[in-house]
């Protein structure tokens, strides 16, 4: 609140004290006068400079440039940095990195290395895929390899026991790169085991569930638990330090919320500004994928964005990630998309669903300079998505992620 100018206060009482003074005494208050102001200019000059610069306009003369800057204040040029698409600093987002062309393989095929591999070669020949993504952990929160990470083992939610190391050789001697893929915040395992993972009514602090009891209500997972935040990151870690060379993340989202809920929860999960717990999150993951060597991207359901549960990627400012993947689940779209003011139907083949679906949400995608589109549903058959993949390449979306 800017204060009100009343004007300069005079003080008489203190004036007429000057009156009458000693010969020494006027010298002195001549003297203080004089460093009064010159003080009083010191600090007009300290203050009126840097409100100068920060009041300059672009286009103005720029100032001439400091004889030393920090190196930590300077971005890499263009020149110096590396292209590879495994090296870190290539998911900046500020310059459009090659297209990622991959393929999913199904959990059912983690059991052991011969698995896999007959797996790796039943991806479509002739699409130029050059990543092979895993599941390694999946919506629900069930873990499909053999991880060391304290809760993974405590928990029981590992379901397979092939090591990360068989799986990363087998994907690279079929000649592919490996990715994994990690659904983060979907797990209604992990509060389960610890209750401070999950989330907590507002007044009593019980666990909240998505349903009764009765009807199979489930705990989820809940981005302002740092015991939650710290698992995920963890199995980041693992991955990213076993050789995966891109780390997908998804489901870097809150749950169905009804009305309902939101009436016991705490109030931070009303407020516009909850996206920040999402995307502090994210950010400590992407942190955790680079210092291990690995990518990331944020991987993001068209059907949520349709219902407005976009939050991780509404504020582009506030997430390090600048790489997306949007999936696409025909299955879902082929069901109906429903919010409270709107019905999206989907009618068609898989073909046209997937048109339909990329000029609804796309604009939300505007600000992200690598976008890939990942198409997949269980009754759908390869050839399907095949076409889908080329409507898909038709809008501009060139990257792409099968299965």
């Amino acid at each position: 609140m800017g204060r009100k100018n009343k004007g300069r206060k005079i003080y008489k009482t203190k004036e007429k004290n000057y009156y009458g003074k000693t010969p020494l005494g006027k010298a002195l208050s001549v003297g203080l006068t004089v460093l009064l102001i010159g003080g009083i200019g010191f600090i007009g000059y300290s203050v009126a400079e840097p409100i100068v610069k920060y009041t300059k306009k672009k286009g103005d003369a720029p100032e001439p440039p400091p004889t030393a800057v920090s190196s930590e204040l300077l971005e890499p040029s263009s020149a110096s940095r590396p292209a590879a698409p495994a090296d870190p600093s290539a998911e900046t987002g500020t310059v459009a990195q090659p297209d990622y062309k991959a393929a999913v393989i199904k959990t059912a095929d983690l059991t052991d290395k011969a698995a896999l591999k007959a797996a790796i070669e039943r991806i479509p020949s002739g699409q130029k895929v050059e990543y092979v993504e895993i599941p390694l952990k999946t919506q629900g929160g069930k873990i499909w390899y053999s991880s060391s990470v304290f809760y993974a083992t405590q928990s029981g939610a590992i379901q397979n026991y092939i090591s990360l190391s068989d799986v990363v050789d087998t994907i690279k001697s079929a000649g592919y790169h490996p990715a994994a893929l990690i659904s983060t915040f979907n797990d209604n395992i992990l509060p389960k085991t610890d209750g401070s993972a999950g989330f907590k009514t507002a007044d009593a602090g019980d666990q909240w569930i998505d349903n009764t009891v009765e009807s199979g209500g489930k705990p989820w997972t809940s981005p302002y638990s740092s015991t939650a935040v710290n698992y995920i990151g963890d199995i980041v870690t693992e991955a990213a330090e076993a050789g995966f060379e891109k780390i997908i993340c998804s489901d870097i989202s809150y749950p169905p919320f009804r009305p309902s809920d939101l009436a016991i929860l705490p109030p931070e999960l009303k407020e516009p500004s909850r996206f920040q717990a999402l995307t502090s999150a994210a950010n400590l993951f992407y942190e955790r994928a680079v210092n291990a060597n690995s990518t990331m991207s944020v991987e993001v359901s068209a059907t949520d964005i349709l219902r407005g549960s976009d939050d991780i990627i509404r504020e582009p400012l506030y997430l390090n990630v600048k790489s997306i993947i949007l999936s696409i689940d025909v299955d879902a779209l082929s069901a109906g998309v429903y919010t409270d003011t709107t019905v999206y139907d989907f009618n068609g083949p898989a073909s046209e669903k997937v048109k339909k679906a990329l000029e609804l949400v796309k604009d939300k995608l505007k600000d992200y300079n690598n976008v890939a589109v990942r198409i997949y549903g269980n009754s759908v058959g390869t050839d399907e998505l095949l076409k889908a993949k080329e409507v898909a390449y038709e809008q501009g979306f060139t990257s792409f992620v099968i299965g």
